[in-house]
């Protein structure tokens, strides 16, 4: 995998599907991805090669996508995956004069019913610093996570040779391209990361002072926030987007978020702003409100209700209703 010729598709005859496949193993904008990326895409791939490598791919159409993607009907999310890695293939396919169109642009397109990876929430959070205390591993770990807001396959590589004097430059790998970071240092993590061993590989290592493989890293956060009492599926992602979540509620714009975590895609963290937005409106609604309708009475003064002759009527008593109509025409009774 990762870009290499796999046994899947080693041996392939021109003109079809599988030769398709391990061009696009070869191109720029395969080779240009994460290896941790290459090996999912490729595994997505691989699958579709040992089914259908052998059919040519200028004669495939949207109606044979179509019945992959039925296929698939149980598990969406996969469908939608193979769509995508589909789509690049055959984007390739295009570039190489392999065939005139690329026929997943008008394959249906498969919905999902998912809102991602869970937010971790600051009640989260607390909970897993109270389980973890200062000076273990996990603690140390997820400082890391939540005062950096990187990927998990960046936060692993994040160590002393990354520190300048602006703070963090590390060059994160996306399948966009790379983008370079220059993250300035949280003075919390500053503390985390202090006494940490400056020949050390990275801040996040194993007990053998090596680093953590991306994949163990995410069990190991995972089953931790378990062992904190947090719900299912609080993963390391979920800390970089509270990390998202708190750098929006903290009055950062779009932009200013995005010079920290990376993001590429404006409209991703457009939706944090909007959320925090939506929190502080709120606030600001319900004070209006109270303001402008919830007037207090002011304090009755010593003097009222001691005379005889002037006795005060409850506030409380019955009132008597009558329309706008009634009060303009007829006097009260």
């Amino acid at each position: 995998m990762g870009g290499e010729e796999t046994p899947a598709v080693r041996r392939v005859k021109a003109g079809s599907i599988a030769a398709a496949v391990n061009g696009y193993y070869r191109s720029t904008e395969f080779k240009g991805l994460a290896k941790s990326t290459q090996d999912v895409y490729s595994g997505v791939l691989n699958r579709f090669v040992e089914r259908h490598g052998d059919g040519p791919i200028a004669t495939m159409q949207p109606k044979n996508i179509n019945i992959i993607i039925d296929e698939m009907a149980d598990t969406p999310s996969a469908a939608s995956n193979f769509r995508k890695r589909l789509k690049a293939v055959m984007d390739y396919a295009v570039s190489a004069g392999l065939r005139s169109d690329n026929p997943v642009v008008v394959a249906k397109r498969v919905k999902l019913k998912t809102k991602g990876h869970r937010t971790w929430t600051e009640e989260d959070i607390t909970k897993f610093r109270k389980q973890h205390k200062v000076g273990t591993p996990l603690r140390l770990a997820f400082e890391v996570l939540l005062h950096t807001g990187l990927r998990r396959s960046d936060a692993v590589r994040l160590g002393w040779q990354h520190f300048t004097k602006d703070g963090f430059a590390i060059s994160t790998k996306k399948s966009q391209g790379h983008v370079e970071l220059c993250i300035p240092v949280h003075a919390d993590l500053a503390r985390y990361i202090a006494d940490c061993p400056k020949d050390g590989p990275a801040f996040i290592a194993t007990m053998y002072g090596r680093a953590r493989s991306e994949k163990a890293f995410s069990s190991w956060i995972s089953e931790a926030a378990g062992d904190a009492g947090l719900p299912e599926g609080s993963s390391p992602h979920g800390v970089r987007k509270a990390a998202c979540r708190r750098l929006a509620e903290a009055g950062c714009s779009a932009l200013e978020i995005m010079s920290i975590t990376g993001h590429t895609d404006i409209r991703e963290i457009e939706r944090y702003c909007r959320e925090a937005a939506k929190k502080k409106l709120a606030v600001a609604a319900m004070a209006k409100l109270q303001n402008g309708f919830d007037k207090k009475l002011p304090n009755p003064s010593d003097k009222l209700g001691k005379s005889a002759d002037k006795s005060l009527k409850s506030l409380s008593g019955k009132a008597v209703w009558r329309s706008r109509q009634d009060s303009n025409l007829q006097p009260a009774e």
